[in-house]
């Protein structure tokens, strides 16, 4: 098996069309599809189905193009490493998170660390946070950011650190009889119609476990598909929304204020997840490093 032919499968499988990836991979399509009937030759099955010019994988050509990604990501990962090596300071850092960290957490720190590395480069992703860890366990990169942290490591793939704890603040209209408290209960929201993420996201749990904790089960008004969907739909008094306090720095909408709440255990913990089956490359240790080391300082200002 040659790194050419898996490169090839590569290419058809994510085309499905064996002359669209060889005029990607700039050669001939008989190359294509005689390399591809090496492999199976080799393998001993059928990768693909064929249907006229278009291919499709089959079970076991799926099960193969799944492992394949982690293969090449760590053959990736080889070549980067032996290049950072040699300088550290001018490598590459793949790092993802949520997108309530694009606004204000992850600019900031980049902004930090290439003041001290500029030479330094990111390729940045963004995602929704059980699929963060599944990019973290896969391969797809090394580094993400986290909030909360998991609680429960999967099968001790990944570990993190947090590196900081953050309050929930109430964000309410600015018309809301409420508006001009300097701090407020949670159960003082109890009748208000609330404005929350889909099911399914942990910010979504969180909101309606904290508001049960305070004695009533949230009425939820409207969903809004990320946070600055959330604040929107609070700016133009469709109801109240309970928000991580980060994402409001320096952002916080037109007709609404932000609240503190005074209820004890209403904060989110925010870190970094890596991998425990892999090395970080030498740019990301740099960058792991500094995570630690600044937030480790803000911490002790804030004491």
């Amino acid at each position: 098996m040659e790194i050419r032919q898996i490169n090839y499968f590569m290419e058809v499988a994510k085309r499905e069309h064996v002359t669209d990836a060889a005029e990607v991979l700039h050669v001939a399509q008989s190359s294509v599809s005689r390399q591809i009937f090496n492999l199976e030759e080799e393998l001993g099955v059928e990768l693909f189905i064929r249907e006229g010019r278009r291919v499709k994988l089959t079970h076991i050509g799926r099960r193969f193009y799944e492992r394949m990604i982690q293969v090449m990501n760590m053959v990736d990962e080889a070549k980067r490493e032996v290049n950072e090596s040699l300088n550290p300071e001018k490598g590459t850092v793949r790092i993802a998170f949520p997108i309530s960290m694009a606004a204000h957490t992850l600019p900031s720190i980049i902004y930090a660390f290439r003041k001290r590395y500029p030479e330094a480069k990111f390729e940045m992703s963004n995602a929704l946070y059980y699929d963060l860890i599944e990019g973290v366990v896969n391969g797809d990169y090394n580094l993400a950011m986290m909030a909360p942290m998991p609680t429960k490591v999967k099968e001790n793939k990944i570990n993190g650190t947090t590196l900081f704890t953050e309050n929930l603040v109430a964000l309410l209209p600015a018309n809301h009889p409420l508006a001009n408290k300097s701090s407020l209960m949670l159960r003082e929201l109890h009748e208000d119609s609330f404005v929350v993420l889909p099911e399914g996201y942990v910010f979504y749990e969180q909101v309606v476990d904290a508001c049960k904790k305070a004695g009533f089960s949230p009425k939820i008004a409207f969903e809004g598909k990320d946070i600055d969907a959330l604040k929107g739909l609070v700016s133009a008094g469709l109801g109240v929304a309970l928000m991580p306090e980060m994402t409001l720095i320096d952002n916080t909408p037109r007709s609404t204020v932000k609240i503190p709440l005074t209820d004890m255990g209403l904060t989110r913990t925010v870190g970094v997840i890596f991998p425990t089956q892999r090395k970080l490359l030498p740019t990301e240790t740099l960058f792991y490093e500094f995570l630690l080391e600044t937030y480790q300082r803000l911490n002790e200002f804030k004491k």
